[in-house]
C-alpha cells in the first residue's frame, strides 16, 4: 500500500477507535505525520490523559507507552513496535536504586523520566531534561541522587555548587556519542549558527553551546530566535519539525551519528496493524503503576515559578 494511501487508512482506523496517536520529536517523519500530537514523552503522556480518547497509540520507545499507561490506567495503550527499548533506560535497575539508597542514606532519588516503571516506583521524584534543574532546587537536602544519565546530572550540578549530586553510570548513546570535534567541524561548516546542545550531551559539548534546551525547549528557542542558522545537538529527528515548524531558517545536525535506532523501527505497517488488532498493549503491574504514579505526580507539583 502506498504511504499516502497507508497513512489516510491509519487516520480512518484511529477515529473508528477513539484513538490518540503520539510520536515522539525523534520519529520517523513519516510517523510524525499521522500523530495527533508530537512532541516530548512525558509532554505527549500529560496530553493524551486529558483528552476522552479511549486509545493511545504511542509512537516512541517502551518507557514512553509505559509512562503513558501509569497517567491514564483506564485507557488502552498501544506500542506498535514492542522490540524498541532505550539503551539507557536499560542501563539502571530497580536493585541499583536500592543499591545507591543504602550507600547515601537520606539522598532523595531523583529519576529521570527517559526510565522504566520499575524505577520510577524505586524514586522519590521524576524530572525531565527540561525541569531537573527546577527539581533538584525544590529539595532541601544538600545530597541528591540523580540517575540514570550522568550527563543530566553532572549538567544539574553546574546549577548546584553547594549540593552534591550523586550519578549513575547511564548515558544516552546518541548524545554521548557528539564529541568537542564534532561540533568544532560543525561550526566551521556553518559560521554563523548557534549550537544547541540538549542536556544529555557530555559536559565538554556543553561547554561549547550556546544554549542548552530539551528537545521542546529547543523547538521553542529556534521558533522565538531572530537568528536564522542552527546547529542541533541531539538526534536527527527533531530537524524535521524544526524545518517544519520554521520554513526560512535553516537547521544542521550536529553530527549525522545521533540517531537512535530504536526510534526509528516505528513503521505505518505496524501502527495500522496495532490499531487493527488493538495489540500490542503495554500495561503496568498496578502496584509499580501506582508508585511510579507517585513519583510523577510530585514532580508535577512543584510550582514553575
Amino acid at each position: 500500500m502506498e504511504r499516502e494511501k497507508l497513512q489516510a487508512e491509519i487516520r480512518k482506523l484511529a477515529r473508528d477507535r477513539k484513538a490518540l496517536i503520539l510520536a515522539h520529536n525523534y520519529q520517523p517523519p513519516e510517523i510524525q505525520d499521522i500523530a495527533d500530537l508530537v512532541g516530548d514523552s512525558l509532554e505527549l503522556s500529560l496530553k493524551a490523559s486529558r483528552t476522552d480518547a479511549e486509545v493511545i497509540v504511542f509512537c516512541g520507545v517502551l518507557f514512553m507507552a509505559e509512562t503513558a499507561h501509569i497517567v491514564s490506567p483506564e485507557k488502552i495503550v498501544l506500542f506498535p513496535a514492542p522490540q524498541a527499548c532505550c539503551a539507557m533506560a536499560s542501563m539502571v535497575s530497580p536493585e541499583d536504586v536500592r543499591a545507591l539508597r543504602e550507600a547515601h542514606p537520606g539522598a532523595p532519588v531523583v529519576t529521570y523520566v527517559n526510565s522504566y516503571a520499575e524505577v520510577k516506583a524505586e524514586s522519590d521524584i521524576c524530572c525531565t531534561s527540561a525541569n531537573v534543574v527546577r527539581v533538584i532546587a525544590s529539595l532541601p537536602e544538600k545530597e541528591i541522587i540523580c540517575l540514570p544519565d550522568r550527563n543530566l546530572a553532572l549538567y544539574a550540578q553546574r546549577h548546584f555548587p553547594e549540593k552534591r549530586i550523586i550519578y549513575h553510570e547511564g548515558f544516552c548513546p546518541f548524545h554521548d556519542v557528539l564529541s568537542p570535534e564534532d561540533v568544532k567541524r560543525a561550526r566551521e561548516a556553518h559560521p554563523e549558527a548557534l549550537f544547541i546542545a540538549h542536556p544529555e550531551c557530555r559536559p565538554e559539548v556543553i561547554d561549547l553551546a550556546d544554549h542548552v534546551a530539551s528537545t521542546s525547549g529547543m523547538l521553542r528557542f529556534c521558533r522565538e530566535s531572530t537568528h536564522r542558522e542552527f546547529i542541533i545537538g541531539t538526534e536527527v529527528g527533531l530537524l524535521y519539525p524544526l524545518r517544519k515548524q520554521n520554513p526560512d531558517k535553516k537547521f544542521y545536525p550536529a553530527s549525522e551519528k545521533m540517531i537512535c535506532e530504536s526510534m526509528k523501527l516505528t513503521t505505518l505497517e505496524l501502527v495500522y496493524q496495532a490499531l487493527e488488532n488493538l495489540e500490542p498493549r503495554v500495561v503496568v503491574p498496578e502496584e509499580v503503576r501506582v508508585r511510579a504514579l507517585r513519583a510523577v505526580k510530585r514532580m508535577l507539583e512543584i510550582p514553575r515559578g
